[in-house]
């Protein structure tokens, strides 16, 4: 199936026999263009070529919610653990190198577990705090810098130096500059800019490297993962919205609003949109629960989805569609052309 100018392949990922997952929070790709999945239900890292052949797979045990993924430069994989509130760092093989955050141990943000929703539960985050809290995504800066989104029960984005120690912080519970309502995701272009989807704000927030308000984009719905090609333009994985949702910033949905992928240009308009069908949402090239993303060097854009977590399980979709977890959309030779 054609998609904004990519194939689509539902069928990219072959699993060897006996193995299986219920989920793919977070995709990132190697400075090999080896893929790495972080799946869900096992909670662990699933490795396989662009051409969707398994490599390996490490990491059941260490892991109590898979959120994000990312790889360096050398190879190095960073995951982060929102039900753990931890960041951490391994080696490609699997040796744990480093760890930010206190396992089990989230901070303070005033958050109380069962607590009644109206809108979604970050409203019981009633201050910003130190890391972390129900923790996202993280980017990785061009020097070894890191910086983390905080988000499920914060509102904060922490900026670490390569060795772990906190450089600052910023955000605070609120739709205003520089407030947040659940920053999802990350990522940061090359002039060094640090986009921030900004979830239940419905937008991407845009900052310096050092936390410095400079602009958002409010042109998309409930931005769940961001990513950035050569050229500039950024993917938006936008979620999914039932009738009767609403934000912090729109109204309840009047009529169902799927899940689709948005890209927009450096200036933050609109320039494709696709996937969003309310009556095929499990068809190749649509989606469900789209939550990460990663390109590879081609220009490929591989997309995870949490299909069982977000739709299955709240009885959103069948059970009949567990199989709609990773998809990737290679690019059409008209698509390099219009790159």
């Amino acid at each position: 199936m054609m998609a904004g100018g990519f194939e689509a392949h539902l069928d990219w990922e072959r699993l060897p026999p006996g193995m299986s997952h219920r989920d793919v929070a977070g995709v990132a790709v190697g400075p090999d263009d080896l893929v790495h999945l972080f799946t869900r239900y096992p909670h662990q890292i699933f490795v396989f070529t662009p051409d969707g052949e398994f490599v390996t797979t490490w990491g059941e045990g260490a892991f109590v919610h898979a959120h994000a993924i990312r790889v360096g430069p050398d190879g190095s994989v960073y995951t982060v653990d929102n039900f753990q509130h931890t960041v951490k760092k391994f080696s490609a093989g699997g040796e744990l190198l480093m760890t930010l955050g206190i396992p089990d141990q989230p901070s303070d943000t005033g958050y109380v577990t069962g607590a009644p929703v109206s809108i979604h539960l970050v409203e019981g985050v009633t201050h910003a705090g130190p890391p972390f809290n129900g923790c996202t995504d993280l980017v990785l800066a061009p020097n070894g810098d890191i910086y983390v989104a905080d988000g499920y029960h914060n509102c904060r984005v922490h900026h670490f130096d390569g060795k772990g120690e906190l450089i600052r912080s910023w955000g605070a519970v609120g739709e205003g500059p520089g407030e947040f309502r659940l920053p999802h995701a990350i990522c940061q272009s090359p002039d060094g800019r640090l986009f921030v989807a900004d979830r239940e704000n419905d937008r991407i927030q845009i900052f310096t490297p050092d936390g410095e308000y400079l602009d958002e984009w409010n042109d998309v719905n409930r931005p769940c993962g961001i990513a950035l090609d050569a050229e500039g333009r950024m993917y938006v994985a936008e979620l999914w919205r039932p009738v009767g949702n609403r934000s912090f910033v729109r109204d309840n949905a009047a009529v169902d609003l799927p899940s689709r992928m948005t890209v927009l240009d450096g200036d933050g308009a609109v320039l494709d949109r696709w996937g969003d069908s309310v009556d095929d949402k499990g068809a190749a090239g649509n989606f469900i629960a789209p939550h990460s993303m990663a390109i590879d060097s081609r220009g490929d854009l591989y997309v995870g989805e949490v299909t069982y977590t977000y739709a299955i399980r709240n009885g959103l979709v069948g059970e009949e569609l567990a199989f709609h977890q990773i998809q990737k959309f290679v690019r059409t030779p008209t698509t390099a052309e219009a790159r």
